[in-house]
């Protein structure tokens, strides 16, 4: 893992999507403001048209320091933003009906984030076919984790870049160079690398903060993807983290707004979890005569995305 700084709440180190230097990695999406009760992030951002700002949560999700003092902060906006949207983190501190108290126009179950729970034997936790690739990907490849993410910063953009062609990548996910330059800084993070004949054939990208590991991103090189490297990375993963103590891995989702399991990344995230938690979106209209001029100057009549002015933006 990557050295922390001296910044920590209630003694606590932050480091991964909680640390300030993460929101700043984001900087193509919108500007990071601090909410200074809660010790989390929001990213604000130009309403495209109109001269007023909205906000949402950073990719892929909103973590703080105190969940119950976000209440305070998101209140103290109104009036300075349009409508705030954010996405939970499945380790956060809340109950949904504090969440449905903050957030009056939107609180909804978005997905289920798919987590492994370290405390259990990697033998007996992982799916059969999943430990048979692993172990097969393994005898082919070797897996290290970087002590120095940064050196493999040209490495993981072309992997990245390989990720993007091969399934059509747009929207907030397809970060620059510069993007992932900051986010290799960021305290917390953790790359794991698997190697070929000396080449680099797939990486792993995670943020540690608290005793959960939060699994980032994930790419491979056409070789990674024949030699099956993504289970090689996600055994050793397991491993690692298990052995430093950690208690959870929170792998994210499937594709799509459900985990169907026609999805592969849902299957191959099924066989290696313990379960699942629930992620929920959720949405304040902080300024109603603004929000109701948007939606009445882009002629939307109806419509269950928040806010509906941004409905496609991220397609």
């Amino acid at each position: 893992m990557s050295s922390g700084t001296d910044l920590k709440i209630n003694g606590n180190q932050i480091a991964g999507y909680l640390h300030p230097l993460y929101a700043q990695s984001l900087f193509e999406w919108g500007v990071p403001r601090d909410l200074p009760r809660c010790k989390g992030r929001i990213l604000e951002r130009q309403i495209v048209g109109f001269p007023w700002h909205d906000a949402m949560s950073c990719y892929p999700l909103f973590a703080c320091g105190d969940w119950g003092k976000l209440a305070a902060d998101v209140n103290a906006l109104a009036g300075e933003l349009v409508s705030l949207t954010i996405v939970t983190d499945p380790f956060g501190e809340y109950a949904v009906p504090d969440l449905k108290v903050c957030f009056k126009d939107l609180v909804i179950p978005f997905k289920e984030h798919f987590v492994v729970d370290l405390a259990r034997s990697v033998e007996i936790l992982v799916h059969p076919h999943h430990h048979r690739y692993a172990r097969k990907a393994l005898g082919q490849v070797d897996v290290e984790i970087c002590q120095e993410p940064g050196e493999w910063l040209d490495d993981w953009t072309s992997l990245y870049g390989t990720l993007i062609e091969r399934h059509g990548i747009t929207g907030i996910t397809v970060f620059s160079k510069e993007c992932f330059a900051r986010q290799f800084t960021v305290p917390g993070i953790v790359a794991i690398r698997a190697v070929h004949h000396d080449a680099t054939v797939g990486m792993l990208l995670w943020y540690v903060h608290g005793d959960v590991a939060y699994y980032h991103l994930g790419a491979y090189s056409p070789d990674g993807y024949r030699l099956h490297v993504s289970f090689a990375l996600f055994w050793r993963a397991i491993e690692y983290f298990a052995a430093a103590g950690l208690r959870w891995l929170n792998l994210g989702a499937g594709a799509g707004a459900t985990n169907a399991e026609s999805d592969g990344l849902t299957r191959f995230k099924r066989g290696w979890s313990s379960g699942t938690r629930t992620v929920y979106l959720c949405g304040r209209i902080l300024d109603h005569e603004k929000y109701s001029q948007i939606v009445k100057a882009r002629e939307i009549s109806t419509s269950d995305y928040f806010p509906a002015y941004r409905k496609g933006e991220f397609r």
